[in-house]
């Protein structure tokens, strides 16, 4: 009966406590979010049958994991003891290569990153344990895969693969992550006002309980483009943090970025209006182009942001990482490097496919979008890449014929 029930916060709640026999949230302040997401979803998102089942279930599992964080801590207050020390923190404008340098990351042993299984169950629940909770979410990944075939090749994630940082501050319901799978204008303005102050202060609490499941403190390498929009935030709680830009012909972002949240929301969603959604994706992403260039002028971090250009990191994925290294100081081992060249080898294109979109599907005008982010490409040294002003309007359904191939 509960997932057949209208979204209402209250019975979100008591179901966690129910399913977990918890009661104590602790202090991370998620009712507030909570509200304004229900709302949202009930008079803005448009849901789709399976759409209000998955954001039952989903909100049901984070309240139920924030119950078992806060269960944990009061057994083992030393857990928020652990040191989260000098993190690195991956961001950019999105499907500019930020998911390809984090997983070539993960090649040094002396690297640690959250992986997806690890974010939506960080604690087995009883009667499990890590083994069939990372069975459970494969399944649960090719399950969505089903339902959005495109998913696959547009953004391949495994159970073992990194995951974005969104999904850890999810669980606050102070998240970038629902604006991206949801259409919640409400919910994203509500966001922009309170700010990430206290989904960042989860985020580092979060760390602590992974890093004392793991047995003490490594390097955390850590990625989301939605940090771009929190760096003052993220600098707040973690003030020695080092940050890494990436950058990308924007035209490439916006028509990639626009395709991939239409692929992400239209399992949830009854419709998707895709000129609408191209619009509010270019007016997000200049806005954080803004944020970067402001950043990069005033160099407010510990260390100095380390940039680095899509093509470069594509050209030579191996060659970047030596870079970054030497940036921050960091000692690169050999046996390193020979996995992340083994890496590459193996996955030359990262493990994506080619995406199928026509800029005109969505009135996505290429002079347009190089006005609005002109100062930004001037400011970083971001070229145009090749035939990214040629586009052909589509006579197909919205998944259409391949067109273009790009990749995160």
């Amino acid at each position: 009966m509960f997932f057949r029930q209208p979204l209402r916060s209250d019975d979100l709640i008591t179901w966690a406590q129910r399913r977990t026999g918890l009661s104590e949230f602790g202090s991370t302040p998620f009712q507030q979010g909570l509200q304004v997401f229900v709302r949202a979803c009930t008079e803005e998102a448009n849901l789709s049958h399976f759409g209000h089942l998955a954001t039952r279930w989903d909100v049901g599992r984070l309240l139920s994991n924030l119950l078992r964080l806060r269960d944990e801590e009061t057994r083992a207050p030393e857990i928020l003891d652990e040191p989260i020390d000098r993190p690195i923190f991956i961001t950019g404008l999105p499907r500019s290569g930020t998911t390809f340098l984090h997983h070539l990351l993960t090649a040094d042993q002396a690297n640690q990153v959250p992986r997806v299984w690890q974010l939506i169950h960080p604690y087995p629940a009883p009667g499990s344990n890590a083994v069939k909770d990372h069975r459970r979410v494969a399944r649960q990944l090719r399950m969505f895969e089903i339902l959005s075939p495109e998913f696959r090749q547009l953004h391949p994630i495994k159970a073992d693969s990194p995951q974005e940082c969104s999904e850890i501050t999810a669980h606050t319901l102070a998240s970038l992550r629902f604006d991206t799978t949801y259409c919640v204008p409400s919910y994203r303005r509500w966001l922009d006002r309170i700010g990430h102050f206290e989904s960042f202060r989860f985020h580092k609490r979060f760390l602590q309980h992974l890093q004392h499941q793991a047995g003490g403190p490594r390097r955390w390498v850590l990625k989301c483009p939605d940090h771009v929009f929190a760096l003052s935030e993220i600098q707040a709680i973690y003030p020695d943090a080092r940050f890494v830009f990436v950058h990308r012909d924007p035209l490439s972002v916006i028509s990639s970025v626009v395709r991939l949240t239409e692929v992400l929301r239209r399992p949830f969603a009854r419709y998707i209006d895709r000129p609408a959604l191209a619009r509010q994706e270019c007016e997000r992403w200049s806005e954080a182009a803004d944020l970067m260039m402001r950043a990069a002028d005033q160099e407010p971090f510990a260390d100095p942001i380390f940039h680095l250009q899509y093509r470069d990191l594509v050209s030579d994925p191996v060659g970047a990482v030596e870079k970054l290294y030497r940036h921050f100081g960091l000692a690169l081992e050999e046996k390193a490097v020979a996995a992340m060249a083994k890496m590459v080898e193996t996955n030359p294109n990262g493990g994506y496919g080619s995406t199928p979109y026509h800029l005109d599907d969505y009135d996505i005008d290429p002079g347009t979008v190089y006005e609005r982010f002109g100062s930004y490409m001037t400011r970083f040294g971001t070229p145009p890449e090749p035939d990214r002003t040629a586009r052909k309007p589509s006579l197909l359904p919205p998944i259409g014929k391949l067109s273009t191939q790009t990749g995160d």
